[in-house]
């Protein structure tokens, strides 16, 4: 995409000319950021339409094997959900559009589509994964006590939207077990052979799994409103506690626990990193509880720590998973896969029982 093919696809789309000023990649892999693969490729854009100067992210899945994205017509999927899931989320950035590539290069709305892409507002700030890397070598702050407390009270209130729908309820636990960006998909997407979770290990746990989803199968009553990848990196803070929610995933519907957990399981994660580098695990396993102490009370969910287990597991074998975080010791890989065995082999999650994921070799 460059600014000639973009500048008659924004006119049509804004109705009144428009003039790309410049194209360029977004949210490169930057020196200090482990994270390195993601599913999405995104161009920001500045452009001038009429007289206001105006700033896109224009984004599409890539054409990866795996992860349920193997096909075209997955990818498209992925951007005429988002386009409806992105603007009934609160505080999320809006979608303006989504069209497709022709095989000419042309961007247009229907048809003859070859791979998808979307348009969404671009929001200010900054990731909330920035936060926590200064806390590798820096002290508490008040506004980290705030920003874990707004963030937990926040899931509080979007969960209390309930939907009453058993065959979502099915999909979305289904999902969890098998689907290719959940527990198999992510499992097939370790290098084998890998000694730290050998093939034994990996049946194990989706032995495990199966079992979990015939646990869960029958508590449709908890099917709520989800944001379903609710992570630091997605997540962009201005000033204070002001933020905005990116990137949207995995339907609209689904378990809560998988939102909380999804930012439970990064604070022990930048713990463990803290631990090996340091020797100290603060002030990590401070937010961890106020941010779950915090759900709890505002949500009243006395089954969280029931459900959890197998979303927390899910979770930590992604930011396990080399291919996801190549850079990481190996002493924090291997913390994070005996978390999520242990995970997967118990029925309840006791908040108290995450101090032994710290016992790595400082």
């Amino acid at each position: 995409m460059d600014a000639a093919g973009l500048a008659p696809y924004l006119t049509h789309l804004f109705g009144q000319p428009v003039e790309v000023l410049d194209v360029g990649a977004l949210g490169e892999p930057q020196g200090s950021d482990v994270k390195r693969f993601g599913y999405g490729i995104p161009l920001a854009v500045r452009c001038r339409v009429g007289s206001a100067t105006r700033e896109l992210v224009i984004s599409r899945s890539k054409p990866v094997q795996g992860f349920g994205h193997d096909y075209a017509a997955d990818r498209a999927w992925q951007a005429l959900y988002a386009h409806v899931a992105y603007n009934d989320f609160p505080r999320h950035v809006r979608s303006l559009d989504v069209g497709f590539a022709r095989a000419s290069g042309e961007l247009a709305s229907a048809g003859d589509a070859q791979e998808f892409f979307q348009v969404v507002e671009k929001a200010a700030g900054q990731p909330y994964w920035r936060d926590l890397e200064r806390l590798l070598d820096g002290d508490l702050q008040e506004v980290d006590l705030a920003r874990a407390e707004t963030l937990a009270r926040f899931l509080a209130d979007v969960h209390r939207d309930k939907h009453d729908e058993p065959t979502l309820w099915q999909r979305r636990i289904r999902e969890l077990v098998g689907h290719g960006e959940c527990l198999m998909g992510i499992l097939d997407s370790y290098p084998h052979p890998f000694a730290p979770l050998p093939r034994e290990a990996c049946e194990a746990i989706e032995r495990a799994a199966v079992g979990w989803r015939w646990r869960l199968r029958e508590r449709a009553g908890r099917l709520s409103r989800v944001h379903g990848d609710f992570h630091p990196w997605n997540l962009l803070f201005r000033d204070g506690t002001d933020f905005s929610v990116l990137d949207r995933s995995r339907g609209e519907w689904g378990e809560p626990a998988d939102d909380v957990a999804a930012l439970a399981i990064n604070y022990l994660f930048f713990g463990l990193r803290r631990r090996v580098a340091t020797g100290d695990v603060e002030p990590f396993l401070t937010l961890f509880r106020v941010f779950l102490e915090t759900y709890l009370k505002a949500s009243g969910d006395g089954e969280l720590c029931k459900v959890m287990p197998p979303f927390l597991a899910f979770r930590a074998l992604v930011l396990a998973n080399p291919r996801w975080y190549p850079t990481l010791p190996m002493a924090v890989r291997t913390a994070l896969i005996r978390f999520a065995r242990c995970m997967m082999d118990d029925c309840l999650f006791d908040p108290s029982d995450v101090t032994a994921l710290f016992d790595v070799a400082a």
